[in-house]
């Protein structure tokens, strides 16, 4: 049976990394970061999501080794 934390680990990774790389991509941009008092919420969410999808990966293969 599949672990539910390594879907929702690799999910998490893949779209904390895709997000990260839209808020580096888009940096440039001034007025799109108006709203959100020019901080950059892209690369701080995707950065938090990749963080999260990587230790529920980890902790998803630790337990399958053990």
């Amino acid at each position: 049976m599949v672990d539910i934390r390594i879907p929702i680990g690799m999910m998490f990774t893949i779209l904390g990394v895709l997000i990260t790389v839209f808020g580096f991509i888009t940096t440039s941009n001034a007025g799109m970061y108006q709203k959100s008092l020019n901080i950059n919420v892209n690369i701080i969410m995707g950065i938090l999501m990749l963080i999260f999808g990587l230790i529920m990966l980890f902790f998803a293969f630790k337990k399958k080794k053990a």
